[in-house]
């Protein structure tokens, strides 16, 4: 079995990356957000009780995140899948003492747990070239995947707009109170000997070689 979790700030990668492992060792993919949008889909109790708080533009509570999780761990062993990866979650050392204690419980161990390193100006870069279609929701970058015409939707026609949260300003704001709260949650996994960090920076593929390097290291001396 192949447990991961995958950290790292706004901008980082860390989805992306996740997702690619994912796939590539037949993992299952937890993204918190993504479990909780399916809950609130599909009207579960839970679904109900998180979208509560996500209405109100706040944070779903840590014991409702731990009893989503728990529902889509449980099944990892008879889903045919290698083993989990674990998507921006835990972001705070109270959540990844909560999650230790529900792996301890169905008898699951974490065999590494990456951080995404990239520097906070190639961050602003990244968050802040990202321009939304206001009509149709495609999302380009002016850097990456420009529009054809400038601040022009290629398949709308609709002019691009900036989110407030890609503002270069607040993106600093954002990257100080993730700094802030991973720090003692870095330290956590670092003293378990579980941690390493991976450079973000450079292509998809330099990066994904990068963490195919670790893993195989780690799986090499188990």
């Amino acid at each position: 079995m192949i447990n991961l979790i995958f950290l790292g700030p706004p901008g980082s990668g860390k989805g992306t990356q996740a997702s690619i492992i994912a796939r590539k060792h037949n993992l299952m993919h937890l993204a918190t957000g993504d479990i909780f949008r399916d809950e609130i889909q599909h009207g579960t109790k839970l679904g109900k009780e998180a979208e509560k708080y996500l209405k109100r533009g706040e944070l779903v509570p840590d014991h409702l995140t731990i009893e989503a999780l728990k529902s889509r761990l449980e099944i990892v062993p008879s889903s045919g899948r290698n083993g989990f990866v674990l998507d921006g979650f835990p972001r705070t050392d109270n959540q990844a003492r909560e999650l230790d204690n529900l792996l301890n419980q169905m008898h699951l161990t974490l065999t590494a747990v990456f951080f995404i390193d990239v520097s906070e100006d190639e961050i602003i870069q990244r968050l802040s070239g990202r321009r939304i279609c206001k009509s149709c929701g495609f999302v380009y970058h002016l850097v990456y995947n420009p529009p054809k015409v400038d601040e022009i939707c290629d398949l709308c026609g609709n002019k691009l707009i900036q989110r407030e949260d890609d503002k270069p300003d607040v993106i600093k704001r954002r990257l100080q109170v993730y700094h802030e709260q991973t720090k003692p949650l870095v330290v956590y996994y670092a003293e378990k000997g579980l941690l390493h960090f991976v450079n973000g920076s450079g292509s998809i593929e330099e990066v994904e070689q990068r963490i195919e390097k670790v893993l195989e290291f780690i799986q090499e001396g188990s």
